[in-house]
């Protein structure tokens, strides 16, 4: 590896607020499901007990892992081998730096989505070296198989699909095991992990060489520690790094969020009108995918710039309470908090369609819906008839959370961009030398966005166009790049900043 500093980046002090860690909803309503519409989740032969129950060793010896059912190892095994097909960069790093170990000593504890996708990421890290602790972020969205899969590979994984809230945080606890493996880097999707480990075990975290977070819930609660000076180690925020804003949150929804819905609900979208809370790149892709089917798309927005986007793609940007009693589906893609309350689910006709499409658990209002005046039943995997007591029901998918990891499966092409970008960020956080990374929150360089994006090219047989020395110089950028100025940020929380501190970092994997 040749491992090359690439440019100084400008930081900020005007953070966000700190948002509360979202609490993890008890299923005492709602039965959830071990099945699903895909044979990925299918998971209907087994037992209903809590593997917390079970004594569990895999044939190699391994008994540092908790999950469903260890025999479908051979299923999940297949999964990912269909999943590496699409994700080209890792599979690439793979053959880059496999030889060299950039993660030899690494000690990763990550908290994701366990699907055959994050699973071609956790095992390229353990081929770049790394030993690797694994809990899932979300109680809907592991797939049982992968998670077999990758315990039988020698991977520690604790999560099972339709955890409890008990179970969900006894899974991230063992996953930390602080007194029998010390982790030294996180990866995390949410911020539940470094919620954990911080208020747990504050000794371990201020040991660790950094945290990577891909989320922007998690993101939010780095930068309000930083800004409360809490904040003990460095930070890679690869949530704003345009890799995942551009293609992540705008493509991975574009694409799977109609499979969520008609997996689901068997709805029909055209004519259908459908209203989207929040316009950010989430809402676009989802926007963008619900108009291509012919449905009538609403849009709620408090930000004017975004707001003014939607306007002229073609959507009318409404206040909720004006619309509600006409909408078909509601879809929340805030990554904020309360924003479907039980006032706004009393004003919906019978038969409206809600669900979630934000990082946050915690955009609708799942107290309000958990009253001794409504009933709940559960009619399918991931779907709930609320019913008030004149008789009108709400469809509630997924119980609120994630649609989409919850209720369909994924693209593994676009997941393989934000998977590589993670895999960068740790590398280049597990090797900086001492002093490169003071006790905050980074952002990620155009140049490493550019080298992931570069490595995915080749799937599309694309060839890029090379500056000649005058048009560089009269850009006044480098003909190699990068060929973005780090300001270069379309994402509300970066723009929502002003400059604080500058730092040179990151450094790439190059052969």
């Amino acid at each position: 590896f040749i491992f090359m500093v690439l440019q100084q980046i400008q930081f900020t002090d005007q953070k966000q607020e700190y948002n509360r860690p979202p609490t993890k909803t008890v299923r005492s309503m709602s039965q959830s499901s071990t099945d699903s519409f895909t044979s990925v989740h299918s998971d209907s032969s087994e037992d209903e007990s809590s593997p917390r129950d079970k004594h569990q060793k895999s044939a190699k010896g391994l008994s540092d892992f908790c999950i469903k059912n260890i025999n479908q190892a051979d299923f999940g095994r297949k999964e990912i081998e269909m999943a590496e097909q699409e994700m080209p960069a890792l599979m690439n790093l793979r053959k880059r730096a496999g030889g060299e170990k950039p993660l030899a000593g690494a000690k990763v504890v990550g908290c994701t989505h366990i699907t055959a996708q994050t699973a071609v990421l956790i095992e390229t890290l353990a081929a770049l070296g790394a030993q690797c602790h694994w809990a899932a972020c979300n109680i809907f969205s592991t797939q049982n198989a992968v998670a077999a899969a990758l315990v039988k590979a020698g991977i520690s994984v604790f999560a099972w699909r339709g955890e409890s809230e008990d179970e969900f945080w006894w899974c991230i606890d063992q996953c930390v095991a602080a007194e029998t493996w010390q982790p030294n880097i996180i990866l995390d999707d949410g911020g539940d992990l470094t919620h954990w480990i911080y208020n747990k075990y504050p000794d371990l975290f201020k040991k660790l060489k950094g945290v990577v977070e891909e989320s922007v819930t998690g993101v939010y609660r780095l930068y309000q520690l930083s800004k409360a000076g809490r904040l003990s180690v460095p930070a890679m925020n690869v949530n704003d790094s345009v890799t995942k804003q551009k293609f992540d949150n705008l493509y991975f929804c574009k694409e799977s969020i109609l499979e969520g819905l008609k997996r689901t609900t068997d709805i029909m979208f055209g004519g259908r009108h459908v209203l989207v809370c929040g316009y950010g790149e989430v809402g676009k892709g989802c926007c963008a995918a619900l108009k291509a089917l012919g449905a009538v798309v609403y849009v709620t927005e408090v930000d004017p710039i975004c707001a003014l986007q939607a306007c002229m793609d073609g959507f009318r940007v409404i206040k909720m309470s004006d619309i509600l009693r006409q909408v078909d589906v509601v879809i929340t893609c805030t990554g904020n908090k309360n924003v479907v309350m039980r006032e706004h689910l009393d004003k919906m006709k019978s038969g409206c369609i809600v669900c979630n499409m934000g990082q946050s658990t915690s955009e609708i209002d799942m107290a309000g819906l958990r009253t001794s005046d409504l009933k709940w039943v559960h009619v399918r995997p991931q779907v709930d008839h609320v019913i008030w007591p004149d008789g009108k029901r709400i469809v509630l998918l997924a119980e609120g959370r994630l649609l989409n990891l919850s209720c369909s499966t994924v693209p593994s092409f676009v997941l393989s961009i934000t998977a590589a970008t993670q895999a960068m960020a740790l590398i280049e956080l597990y090797n900086a030398p001492e002093g490169r990374y003071k006790k905050d929150v980074y952002l990620l360089p155009k140049k490493m966005d550019e080298y992931v994006a570069s490595l995915h090219l080749p799937l599309f047989d694309a060839h890029l166009t090379e500056l000649t020395d005058d048009q560089a110089k009269y850009m006044g950028i480098s003909k190699h790049g990068p060929f973005k100025h780090n300001h270069y940020r379309q994402s509300q929380t970066f723009l929502s900043l002003t400059h604080k501190h500058t730092h040179t970092h990151i450094c790439i994997i190059l052969k």
